[in-house]
């Protein structure tokens, strides 16, 4: 295992574990943040944890011109009430995905820390959200990294009624010009939207 230093930089990511891991430590500043996303590795770890840095082979990733719309969602994207925004309200979308329950998670791994770490990401232009209203509430929502390179890495959802997630998640990719969005590990629900697994190998190539 690779432990951190106050050094900015990461091993080669061909030297993560079989799961993924490929460092421990560190820190969240912006310049890590920014370095590991360039270099397709990510922070994952729950609260009380070290930092745990990841890159997994396979990769989960959606191709935009391979998302899956089902009949029954172009209705609901066709007739919806949902408004859907981008980077109007990145604190209160973060916020509400650290909230947010998940099937086998005791906790959230979307600590203070990391709020913080994101929040300032966000202000720098790094990080975006991606807001679903209904009413003129906030009813779902996403939030994610983009380095510049055509890449949008997501980062995590919420949605307070149903198919408001989705609705978000799929306007946001039929009107954004990206040429992968990194899902990072496999989710019945994203493989739904049409996400599949690649080699790392293959993913590094476009960053």
């Amino acid at each position: 295992m690779h432990y951190l230093s106050k050094h900015i930089a990461f091993p080669d990511v061909n030297l993560a574990t079989p799961e993924g891991i490929l460092a421990v430590g560190g820190d969240l500043s912006v310049e890590r943040l920014l370095l590991a996303y360039k270099s397709g590795i990510f922070p994952w770890f729950n609260e009380g944890e070290p930092i745990i840095w990841w890159s997994p082979d396979p990769r989960f990733v959606l191709f935009p011109e391979k998302l899956k719309v089902s009949k029954s969602m172009k209705q609901v994207l066709r007739n919806t009430e949902f408004e859907v925004t981008v980077n109007q309200d990145f604190k209160q979308v973060i916020a509400a995905c650290s909230k947010t329950k998940r099937i086998g998670q005791d906790d959230t791994w979307i600590t203070q820390t990391m709020i913080e770490a994101y929040t300032a990401l966000h202000n720098l232009g790094y990080a975006k959200s991606v807001e679903v209203w209904l009413h003129n509430e906030l009813v779902g929502g996403l939030y994610g990294v983009d380095v510049g390179n055509g890449v949008f890495c997501g980062e995590s959802m919420f949605a307070k009624v149903s198919n408001a997630s989705k609705v978000g998640f799929i306007t946001f990719i039929q009107h954004t010009n990206y040429k992968l969005i990194d899902c990072q590990v496999y989710t019945n629900h994203l493989e739904s939207l049409g996400a599949e697994e690649i080699d790392r190998t293959e993913f590094l190539k476009f960053l």
